[in-house]
């Protein structure tokens, strides 16, 4: 059984071999201080938020970052900025509930939309979120401010 949640402070390890994952599967250097910087931040939930899919409410399979930002069309959004699933454990739903407790959070605060981003080329991925969610065709483009 698969239960959701937030991050707590034995789940360090764990976190950050699951992160390095993620960081791992887009290519994404991050040092060792960024890891303990945004570990901290996610621990003290005011401006990022994290959470953990917990098989049979221990072990964490599956990890989800999250935060609010205003709209100026709406009451504000949520961006679900990090999902990943230990390979182990994908399939058996921990990225559906991840989902969806970021969902719920959105909708506890009033946000008026979820989103997230992913590379196209993520299938596996795609294949939850074309379930869960709707693909509106936008491409995201970042701009280097070095």
């Amino acid at each position: 059984m698969i239960e959701i949640s937030p991050l707590q402070a034995e789940d360090r390890d764990r976190w950050e071999e699951l992160a390095r994952g993620y960081k791992e599967f887009y290519r994404t250097k991050v040092s060792d201080e960024d890891y303990e910087r945004t570990w901290q931040r996610l621990l003290r939930a005011e401006d990022v938020f994290g959470c953990a899919a917990r098989l049979d409410g221990e072990q964490v399979v599956g990890i989800a970052h999250y935060l609010f930002h205003a709209n100026p069309w709406s009451s504000g959004s949520c961006y679900l900025q990090d999902l990943f699933v230990d390979k182990a454990a994908r399939g058996h739903g921990a990225g559906r509930l991840l989902i969806e407790h970021v969902a719920q959070a959105a909708r506890d605060r009033g946000a008026a939309r979820l989103y997230w981003h992913t590379k196209q080329d993520n299938e596996r991925a795609r294949l939850l979120y074309d379930k869960v969610a709707n693909f509106h065709g936008f491409i995201s483009y970042v701009h280097p401010l070095d």
